[in-house]
């Protein structure tokens, strides 16, 4: 957990496989006054604790993800349900994630279109860590969305482990008749060592500079607060938001309904709680500002910040 000077509010960082769990979002939490930088679980749950504690008017706490992740945000919300009741209530309220898939397909689409202009013959691979199989096949399925809906660039996919995972996706666009390759991230990846290794493959940059990234954050935990201000927290949508991930289910067996997770990694259902919730998500396919310069445990502890040179 990393903490920036304190402030009358907390803004409180949950980091997922998106980030490497902390490792690509330390630059943009350290830009935060007041942030931290946690992961779900008993980190995320002292970070909350340490800041009330302090005497923090109110933590706002947002999921890191493009969309690719809900469980990262259902086992936030798990998480917060304690601050429902006793100190943090009223005091603490979950942000709608950073971005959602539509989002993340319209700024792979722009970055394309960057390719298309600064590497006209190279193929495009969009890449993402991988992770579990769901969260994997919905990369495919953006992807597919881009191609669909761009401009006709040839795409392929890598669901990163290693190094090797890029080099069969490279391989793959070398067998199509390509001599070269651009990488676009699908995640918060800052760099993509392959290039330093494998002939005439190049880096995109991230999908948002580092001030477009704080300005999207800021209107996240600016529109949480001011919900919570109005008696909503979002901790109960949150809970819902990996419902319909993972294989599919039936709520009812013969009138009976029955308990049920959502996968793996997938939480359970708490007793009695309902399907409605007052906060629906907005759509996010209005991209912020995009002008740019070019299967893992989830109680992995954050990754340390790179070294000072």
């Amino acid at each position: 957990m990393r903490r920036g000077r304190a402030i009358t509010g907390g803004v409180v960082l949950v980091a997922g496989h998106e980030s490497r769990h902390g490792g690509d979002l330390w630059p943009v939490s350290a830009s935060i006054p007041g942030g931290v930088l946690t992961t779900p679980g008993r980190p995320l749950h002292r970070a909350v604790s340490e800041l009330l504690a302090a005497g923090a008017d109110d933590v706002a706490v947002l999921p890191m993800t493009w969309g690719r992740d809900p469980v990262l945000i259902a086992d936030t919300a798990q998480t917060l349900r304690w601050a429902t009741t006793g100190e943090g209530r009223g005091r603490v309220t979950l942000c709608r994630p950073l971005g959602a898939t539509d989002h993340l397909v319209t700024l792979l689409r722009k970055a394309a279109n960057d390719v298309t202009e600064t590497h006209p013959d190279a193929a495009l691979v969009v890449t993402g860590y991988r992770s579990n199989p769901f969260d994997d096949a919905e990369l495919h399925r953006v992807g597919h969305l881009v191609r669909a809906y761009g401009n006709g660039s040839d795409i392929e996919i890598a669901c990163v482990g290693d190094e090797s995972d890029i080099e069969r996706a490279v391989l793959r666009t070398r067998l199509l008749g390509f001599r070269s390759t651009v990488l676009v991230p699908a995640d918060f990846a800052r760099t993509m060592p392959a290039v330093e290794v494998i002939d005439k493959v190049w880096f995109h940059g991230p999908l948002l500079p580092t001030p477009a990234l704080l300005r999207l954050i800021g209107m996240r935990v600016a529109a949480a607060r001011h919900a919570l201000a109005h008696g909503d927290d979002g901790i109960g949508a949150g809970l819902l938001a990996d419902h319909d991930h993972g294989f599919a289910h039936s709520h009812d067996v013969d009138g009976h309904p029955h308990p049920h997770s959502h996968g793996p990694g997938g939480h359970g259902h708490v007793p009695g709680h309902s399907h409605d919730t007052r906060r629906t998500e907005e759509s996010c396919s209005a991209a912020p500002p995009t002008s740019t310069t070019a299967t893992t445990s989830r109680s992995m502890p954050v990754a340390p910040p790179p070294p000072s040179r």
